[in-house]
């Protein structure tokens, strides 16, 4: 026997009401939805909802959901609630939503969803979720008022001319700051959610006109594939979307500084930005840019040429120096003057360890020391790693446990460590290795090992753009901001490797004659 009609109404009532739970979809209920979310926020006694109906209809009943602390009351008292219980409007149910949003609610921002993954997203940033008694979508209201850092000079990047604003740890903060010094549609910004848990939200950031698009489906591509459970840093995707994992070198460029972002954004790259850190990614990266400041393009190009060489320069002095040092005390005598040597040797002749031992203690021991001045709270830290230093290497050569050649030459290599703060964690490996080959072979084995390292940042690449791109062809425009930064009246074309379809940069109307 057939079913009859009220049977089949009841039955395919319950087959849309298993599929909704299925796909995690709200209903229509008001109960049931507020029944389905009070389950899922069970034992958070953050989670508050709120009940309530028309004073002209009470037919009309609506519910709230949202999480304490994270909302502005004024703005959801005033601006909703009160509306929706002092509106004298007749709604009709087929339009509701859109009636509400025309002639009720006055807030601006407002989204629509059925999704209860979408609901638990928003409504734990800051959001307010209003269901709708008889409606099986859910309006995701924007009441945000999150107590956030201000917007100061970042610590980490200090300058003497520009800009000194930095970003802080709110996303929408620093989104606004960059798009305050580039005032055009064709900057954008696209969103990511990465993170099962956290729901962090991610926003890359490019000149739709300038940017590769090749590199931007890259980046979209290894974004998207990662799986992890929570993204609480930026620096949780530098290892993560990077071309060589196992290099002590960077991939990706870093700063907390809107200036520098929009600098980078203009000759093709693509800014990072993730919701929760106050440091923003570019990407590709080249080499060179370990060595650049924002300074640099504020200050005159004469001296900002001398800066940048003094900073290359600090990074070939740090890495090669104790080795240079260990190679002429152990095996080249006869490279330094004899009066010299003499001195070299009568300091040594106190110190009870060879020098290819005293070495790589005392660097150590210096690391200690600048690991401790970081870490500690900055009044003191700077103190305590100064004070140390002086003390500990001063006591080492009065006690004749160490030369004082020895002092002189860590001192030297930690000093111009500091020039090039970007290469302090490969500058480690690198004196490492370098030391150990000079320590084994001498000057060749120095040579060897600059040699290599050379041949490993040649085939450096990020995002499939070498770092160093050298292609044998000399190009004077190409060069004009690598070892020294041209006039700015010089540079008319962006790196041709970061925006090959738009390498213009300046018109000639643009340049003085």
């Amino acid at each position: 026997m057939s079913k009859n009609k009220k049977d089949l109404v009841i039955d395919n009532k319950v087959a849309v009401l298993n599929q909704k739970l299925k796909d995690n979809l709200i209903f229509e209920s008001l109960k049931e939805n507020l029944l389905k979310m009070r389950d899922l926020f069970k034992d958070d006694d953050t989670f508050v909802t709120r009940e309530f109906e028309n004073n002209y209809d009470p037919s009309l009943k609506y519910g709230l959901i949202y999480c304490n602390g994270l909302i502005d009351a004024y703005i959801v008292n005033e601006n909703l609630i009160k509306p929706l219980m002092t509106s004298s409007k007749v709604l009709s149910k087929d339009k509701i939503i859109t009636e509400l949003l025309s002639h009720v609610i006055t807030i601006s921002e407002i989204k629509k969803t059925n999704k209860i993954k979408d609901i638990i997203e928003n409504i734990t940033y800051g959001d307010i979720a209003l269901f709708i008694d008889g409606v099986d979508e859910v309006l995701l209201i924007n009441t945000k008022k999150f107590f956030v850092r201000p917007v100061t000079e970042p610590v980490n990047e200090q300058i003497l001319v520009g800009p000194r604003e930095g970003f802080n740890e709110y996303l929408y903060v620093n989104l606004s700051l960059v798009r305050r010094k580039l005032r055009t549609n064709d900057l954008k910004f696209k969103y990511l959610t990465l993170g099962d848990k956290t729901n962090t939200q991610v926003c890359l950031g490019y000149i739709d006109s300038i940017v590769d698009k090749k590199i931007l489906k890259l980046l979209y591509k290894r974004l998207k594939n990662i799986k992890i459970d929570g993204v609480l840093d930026v620096n949780y995707l530098t290892e993560l979307i990077r071309d060589n994992s196992y290099t002590p070198f960077r991939s990706t460029g870093y700063t907390e500084k809107p200036d520098t972002i929009v600098g980078k954004l203009l000759e093709g790259r693509i800014a990072i930005f993730v919701d929760g850190s106050p440091v923003v990614l570019t990407v590709p990266f080249l080499f060179v840019e370990n060595f650049q400041s924002s300074e640099d393009y504020y200050l005159n190009f004469f001296y900002s040429f001398f800066t940048r060489l003094i900073r290359i320069l600090g990074f070939f002095f740090t890495i090669a120096v104790p080795a240079i040092y260990i190679a002429i005390v152990a095996f080249h005598h006869e490279m330094i003057p004899t009066p010299l040597l003499i001195n070299v040797a009568i300091e040594r002749e106190s110190a009870p360890l060879p020098a290819s031992v005293e070495l790589p203690i005392l660097l150590f021991v210096f690391d200690i020391l600048r690991e401790t001045g970081i870490r500690m709270p900055s009044n003191i830290g700077q103190a305590l790693s100064i004070v140390g230093a002086l003390v500990i290497g001063q006591a080492a050569v009065e006690a004749k446990l160490v030369a004082a050649p020895i002092i002189i030459v860590v001192a030297f290599t930690g000093i111009t460590a500091l020039l090039v703060p970007k290469l302090n964690a490969p500058i480690v490996f690198v004196r490492i290795i370098l030391f150990f080959l000079s320590a084994s072979f001498g000057l060749v084995g120095l040579v060897c090992g600059l040699a290599l390292l050379f041949i490993h940042i040649l085939n450096l690449k990020s995002f499939g753009v070498s770092q160093l791109n050298l292609d044998g062809q000399f190009k004077f425009q190409n060069i004009k901001d690598q070892l020294f930064r041209a006039p700015w009246g010089k540079m008319k074309r962006r790196p041709p490797m970061l925006a090959p379809g738009n390498v213009k940069r300046m018109s000639k109307a643009g340049v003085k004659n």
